[in-house]
């Protein structure tokens, strides 16, 4: 099975051999690139990863960008001959958690769940580094509660960057101190330090509205950022979205 997450800033692409994860990468989110592009990157990596195309049975796609997700799926239907599944609103009914909104909920968070809640069968909030951070909230029926949605870290350096004439970009690393002796320091201090309190903050009050303890899980390709916030996770799954989208095939 070939499992492809497209977020704002990258597609994942993961083969699945029935057993693990043979292969993984990333292509950046780029809405105006071609599909031949596309096409002739991903015969690229099929060849870099040993694998050809008659291995691939199964594609399914999750997608917070639609304009991509038609280049994506002509690319596949082209390269493959595969008519690709896709997570969109009108099968999310199907899937095991329950949502109650599925007009306005992105795949990717739909995924999250369906990944968390079948691994812990219990109450679960995720909390997924991209470029929204987001913290989907599952109860212990499996049914989605809500979301909260807070800029991530690097749209909110990028934000600070692009919209002061003084400012730079900088590194996403956690600085010593949270009294900044430079400019880039200071902002280090401010966001990264900030979004420590914040997620931590969110976390608290999630719980106390949920009513019972729950499983806290990460993902996403910035949750090693802030390594000082791993012990309020029962779990770091970078993977979890792709797993996701995996076992959300079986109800597609």
């Amino acid at each position: 099975m070939l499992v492809i997450d497209i977020g704002n800033t990258n597609l994942v692409f993961g083969f699945w051999n029935g057993k693990e994860w043979a292969a993984l990468w990333r292509e950046e989110s780029s809405p105006n690139r071609p599909m031949t592009d596309f096409a002739r990157s991903f015969r690229i990596q099929l060849l870099e990863n040993d694998l050809r195309f008659h291995d691939i049975k199964t594609v399914i796609i999750g997608s917070v960008v639609p304009s991509l997700t038609t280049t994506i799926q002509q690319m596949i239907s082209h390269t493959l001959e595969l008519e690709p599944l896709v997570m969109r609103p009108a099968i999310f009914e199907r899937m095991p958690v329950k949502i109650t909104n599925t007009a306005e909920i992105g795949a990717d968070l739909v995924a999250n769940a369906v990944a968390a809640y079948h691994q812990y069968q219990q109450a679960v909030i995720i909390v997924d580094f991209g470029t929204a951070l987001t913290f989907t909230s599952v109860s212990k029926e499996g049914k989605i509660e809500g979301v909260a949605i807070a800029p991530g870290l690097k749209t909110a350096i990028y934000a600070l960057a692009g919209n002061t004439a003084q400012l730079p970009e900088v590194p996403l690393e956690v600085p010593k101190s949270a009294l900044g002796t430079n400019t880039v320091h200071a902002m280090q201090a401010g966001v990264l330090l900030g979004y420590i309190g914040l997620v931590k903050h969110l976390i608290t009050e999630i719980k106390k509205e949920i009513g019972t303890d729950a499983k806290v899980i990460a993902t996403g390709g910035l949750s090693a950022v802030l390594s000082d916030l791993h012990t309020q996770f029962d779990e770091v799954d970078i993977h979890l979205t792709i797993n996701g989208l995996r076992l959300a095939s079986n109800f597609i």
